[in-house]
């Protein structure tokens, strides 16, 4: 019985977290920035550049967007 108790509290509760985060039901893809995959991306491919990525790199120098922009082309830029 009390493990059907907990059960039925953790229902309860992961139903309350998806209503209060502003997100219920819709599924985001892990490296794409918010509004990245919706729409006319039916391909699934994100934007070059940070601002196409879920979170922030540290770091970002003109060598990681020249192979982020060439990606997934066969050859490397000049910068590499």
């Amino acid at each position: 019985m009390g493990l059907l108790r907990l059960a039925t509290l953790g229902a309860i509760g992961y139903g309350l977290w998806r209503a209060v985060s502003g997100n219920p039901g819709k599924l985001q893809h892990a490296g794409f920035a918010p509004g990245e995959t919706d729409g006319e991306n039916f391909a699934k491919v994100r934007h070059a550049g940070p601002e196409g990525m879920r979170s922030d790199p540290k770091t970002w120098s003109k060598r990681d967007q020249a192979l982020d922009e060439s990606f997934p082309a066969s050859d490397p830029p000049a910068t590499y």
